[in-house]
């Protein structure tokens, strides 16, 4: 299977909007408020939602408040929401759909919950999932992985440096004595010491931490090239590395490049969703509005696939 997520504008504009700095969702009367507002608010404790970020929008719609005011690929920004697709990859046919609101927590969220839904009203398990790298975090490879799903999918990485020195992907993980291998051959241990402050030493958040000893990096030859303002090198490891590297290890395949070629048919989908069934903008508010919208369009789309996979039988003329 393939997931992905295209923004389509909402039927609000910034001038019937307030800024975050003055918005206050609980001063909202909702006995006297329109359906979408309503929708709005009960939608403030649902991950797709309200929680699925603390940041506030820069601004919030009167008359549908759930979407989000975003930019796509760096242009103008507008009130939208997020239309998921997840597709049966070998014939392009829409599996699932979820509306989120447009940040990348919400849409790589939405997955889990697809995934969830598929297997409990057809009986689907995808052998493995293709997308694009904003689904390549370390908790949704781990979630992936657990449930023997194949991530085909890049890895979502800030571990790189811009100076030039030595990145993590340079050292070598050593999973059975639970440490890291410099490129000089040293180890680094985990780190283990006790903080009377909470934000040192361990996260607790799923990080380790592992550290090189001082002396050794004080007399390596190779101190420039790894930790040039530091007494020593210090690496950080989440528990979901594991999954990260089997999602690396993919990347390296073949059938990673035939993924790739194939998530090409979620954007094909898009595309046709925007230039021929014209749903560049919704006309109804609300989640459920725009939930009803993409369903529906969903659903056309994969009546014209399923006429082109399906024929009609030939009926032979009667003498």
């Amino acid at each position: 299977m393939a997931i992905d997520a295209s923004l389509i504008e909402a039927d609000a504009n910034k001038q019937n909007s307030t800024p975050k700095e003055e918005w206050d969702a609980s001063s909202i009367d909702p006995t006297a408020a329109p359906r979408a507002v309503r929708e709005f608010l009960d939608t403030l404790d649902e991950a797709a939602f309200g929680a699925a970020s603390e940041v506030q929008p820069k601004f919030t719609s009167h008359s549908d408040p759930a979407s989000q005011w975003t930019a796509a690929r760096k242009g103008p920004a507008f009130f939208n929401y997020s239309d998921i697709y997840l597709i049966d990859a070998d014939h392009g046919v829409i599996v699932d759909v979820e509306v989120t609101r447009s940040i990348r927590q919400a849409e790589v969220g939405s997955t889990k919950t697809m995934l969830k839904r598929v297997k409990a009203r057809f009986d689907l398990h995808p052998e493995r999932l293709i997308a694009d790298t904003a689904y390549g975090t370390g908790p949704m490879l781990g979630w992936l992985v657990d449930r023997k799903i194949a991530p085909h999918i890049p890895v979502f990485d800030k571990s790189g440096r811009n100076d030039g020195t030595w990145t993590r992907a340079d050292f070598e993980w050593d999973a059975k004595n639970d440490q890291y291998i410099c490129p000089e051959g040293h180890a680094l241990k985990q780190f283990r010491r006790n903080y009377s402050d909470p934000n040192r030493g361990s996260t607790g958040k799923g990080t380790a931490r592992y550290r090189a000893l001082k002396e050794i990096c004080q007399t390596c030859p190779s101190k420039a090239k790894c930790c040039p303002n530091a007494d020593a090198r210090k690496i950080s490891r989440e528990e979901t590395e594991d999954a990260r590297q089997v999602a690396s290890d993919i990347a390296n395949t073949r059938h990673y490049d035939i993924s790739m070629k194939l998530r090409k048919k979620v954007e094909m989908l898009f595309a046709h969703l925007k230039r021929i069934l014209r749903l560049g903008r919704l006309r109804l508010l609300g989640p459920c509005g725009a939930n009803d919208e993409f369903l529906l369009a969903a659903t056309a789309q994969n009546l014209r696939k399923l006429e082109k996979i399906f024929p009609a039988p030939r009926q032979t003329r009667k003498a």
